[in-house]
C-alpha cells in the first residue's frame, strides 16, 4: 500500500491523536468517510454517464 507499512500507519496515527486530542478524532473520522462517500459517488455518477454516451454512439452508428 504505497510503500507504507504498519509500523508508520501507526507512527501517523499517534500523531493525528497528538495534533488533534481523542474527542476530534470521531468528528474527523466521519468528516472522512462522507469525503470518500461523496468522492466514490461522483466516480460513478461519471462513468454512468460515460457509458450513456458511448451506448448513444454505438446506437447512432447503426442507424
Amino acid at each position: 500500500m504505497f510503500g507504507i507499512g504498519m509500523p508508520e500507519l501507526i507512527i501517523i496515527l499517534v500523531i493525528i491523536l497528538i495534533i488533534f486530542g481523542a474527542g476530534k478524532l470521531p468528528e474527523i473520522g466521519a468528516g472522512i468517510g462522507k469525503a470518500i462517500k461523496n468522492f466514490k459517488s461522483a466516480t460513478t455518477d461519471a462513468e454512468k454517464k460515460e457509458a450513456d454516451k458511448l451506448d448513444e454512439g454505438d446506437k447512432g452508428n447503426k442507424s
